[in-house]
């Protein structure tokens, strides 16, 4: 395992990786240079030791992990978006930048993380509820309609993956995703970061998001089944209310099965999780999209090493 523990994400043309205090962003551009930018980013879990308890601090790291996702996202996106000779900014944008400045940047990275999470949470937890209460009549069970429910879940859920890997851009993110992952295993095997160390790597990863998401699925299941009613609005709110109980579970899951790599029954348990990497959401990068991640991983080396 790595002296220091990092974690990341595909963005925009590059890779975003997280130690335990900074992460840093790298995008190739157009002419093939680098950009890498790396900011401190200490977590509540190491200000707050109420954060530290189990739950708790799988909570945590799903909101900061939102909210830095959108924030690196951004910044990949805007960097992309100034060597876009055709892009123009709309009049909103041109509005909001003289009258807010970065304000007005922050205040559209808020909307548009609450968007997506409210979107999120329709499309694979209310969507699912509703369609499994046509069942309702066939089915009296709450138990039963509850393994419906999930089911459901699952399929819209593999549904969306399949129809997202038909985009380019997309696959091209997934390749970054790749190169991210297998920058992170030749680091925890201790290997030289060199772009032929790195290719040798898998291109799964245990503590994946994808992975992360398909145990919510799976908890999800487990965690309605307990707190069940037949009362629709009931039903509604108490999936709402518990998304941050399913995500903290879903985390403690993760990263058990990250620190047992030997352990058969997290590895029979990741197996679902390492399929959908394989099948969906990563892709075998090449050297190019590699030097980005291994660039990326030494952003934060380069701060951490110094704490």
């Amino acid at each position: 395992m790595a002296k220091v523990n990092i974690g990341g994400q595909a963005v925009i043309e590059g890779v975003m990786m997280k130690g335990r205090k900074y992460y840093a962003v790298a995008v190739r551009k157009s002419d093939g240079t680098i950009v890498t930018d790396s900011k401190e980013s200490v977590s509540i879990i190491e200000r707050v030791k109420l954060f530290r308890w189990p739950i708790l601090r799988g909570i945590a790291v799903f909101v900061e992990s939102l909210i830095l996702g959108v924030k690196t996202l951004s910044f990949s996106a805007d960097l992309y978006g100034e060597e876009d000779s055709d892009y123009k900014p709309s009049k909103f944008e041109v509005w909001l930048d003289e009258k807010l400045g970065e304000t007005g940047e922050k205040i559209i990275m808020g909307l548009t993380m609450c968007l997506s999470f409210v979107l999120a949470i329709g499309i694979f937890m209310i969507l699912p509820m509703f369609l499994s209460t046509l069942f309702k009549k066939v089915i009296p069970s709450s138990f039963v309609q509850n393994l419906i429910e999930g089911a459901i879940r699952i399929t819209i859920f593999l549904a969306y993956m399949k129809l997202i890997t038909k985009m380019k851009d997309i696959e091209r993110t997934f390749e970054y995703h790749g190169a991210e992952h297998k920058t992170i295993n030749c680091m925890e095997q201790d290997m030289e970061l060199t772009v032929e160390n790195v290719r040798g790597c898998t291109r799964l990863h245990k503590s994946c998001g994808t992975s992360f998401l398909f145990v919510v699925m799976l908890v999800s299941i487990l965690v309605f089944s307990v707190f069940t009613t037949q009362v629709l609005w009931q039903r509604t709110l108490v999936r709402i209310l518990l998304v941050p109980v399913v995500s903290g579970i879903s985390y403690e899951f993760i990263r058990w099965a990250r620190i047992c790599p030997k352990n058969k029954i997290a590895n029979f348990l990741s197996k679902p999780g390492m399929w959908l990497q394989k099948e969906f959401t990563t892709k075998e990068p090449d050297d190019l999209q590699i030097e980005v991640a291994i660039a990326a991983v030494k952003g934060v080396l380069k701060h951490e090493s110094m704490q």
